[in-house]
């Protein structure tokens, strides 16, 4: 006798909590709804619906997956961010919602939307500031860099998927050591976890995304002194520019960018209060 949706969702609630998952039904739904290939709506009422061999398959690797605390976009190989879908690789972090503060604290500082801007993004990973950003912005072109060719190349798939590939190029290089010209907006979300802070994050962090893309050195700011020299160069008269910072870095950032000749504007908290965000404009 086949199993139904809802004795397939129970049992994996009970073992995703029992493995430390902090959402054990949601990820279950989630799950489910990949391995019968349908959207997740469709489970709703949907208990008593039979579930066939292949599909309960498929469910039983995924799930084996996410008690192994690998996370359900690494599982899906997509994710979401500013209600964009992205694909995720290897060589890309996770886009996580906090990172969503710097799309909102620069297109809160731009006078027109609808201007020609050149935007920027350093370290773009899956692409997904760069993309929020040319998602609002019509009349934008944007340009995303990475060290990582494979990052790079994912990012590109989802501008194609997203329609957005005639108004963005990638370029892999070393954050923006190969760049000339300006840029009227420049992101970037540089690795910021203090190498001995990695062992003790989540384990769907420290053990699937790229330690390159996390670890900023001893004291987290090692991509900073890298990162806003560049900005201060690029960044065009007028021109935005907001960086991602941890937990307890924005003031020591806001000092890294004024030194290197920036104006650094009060931080922007993310949703949980964090101070995530540090707006930046040109010139001290």
């Amino acid at each position: 006798m086949s199993a139904t949706v809802g004795e397939l969702l129970r049992d994996a609630r009970a073992r995703l909590g029992d493995a430390g998952v902090e959402t054990p039904a949601r990820d279950a739904r989630l799950l489910l709804a990949a391995a019968l290939d349908v959207d997740v709506s469709a489970l709703i009422g949907a208990d008593r619906e039979p579930v066939a061999a292949g599909a309960r398959e498929r469910f039983a690797a995924m799930l084996s997956q996410r008690e192994g605390r690998m996370p359900v976009s690494r599982i899906l190989g997509r994710s979401e961010f500013w209600s964009l879908p992205l694909r995720v690789g290897p060589a890309t972090l996770d886009p996580r919602p906090e990172t969503e503060t710097l799309v909102q604290a620069a297109l809160d500082r731009l006078p027109d939307r609808a201007d020609g801007h050149r935007v920027l993004d350093l370290g773009t990973g899956t692409g997904c500031l760069l993309l929020a950003l040319l998602s609002e912005l019509p009349n934008a072109w944007g340009v995303g860099t990475d060290a990582s060719a494979e990052a790079a190349a994912t990012a590109a798939g989802n501008a194609r998927d997203l329609g957005l590939a005639g108004g963005a190029a990638f370029a892999v290089m070393d954050w923006a050591d190969a760049l000339a010209g300006r840029f009227d907006v420049i992101v970037s979300n540089p690795p910021y976890v203090r190498a001995d802070e990695l062992a003790g994050l989540a384990p769907e962090v420290a053990g699937h995304d790229p330690r390159a893309a996390l670890v900023g050195g001893g004291d987290g700011l090692t991509a900073y002194r890298r990162v806003l020299p560049a900005i201060a160069r690029l960044l065009a008269p007028g021109g935005v520019a907001a960086v991602e910072v941890g937990r307890g870095q924005a003031d020591s950032v806001r000092g890294l960018a004024e030194r290197a000749g920036l104006r650094a504007g009060a931080p922007v908290a993310d949703l949980a209060g964090i101070a995530r965000c540090v707006p930046l404009g040109a010139g001290v």
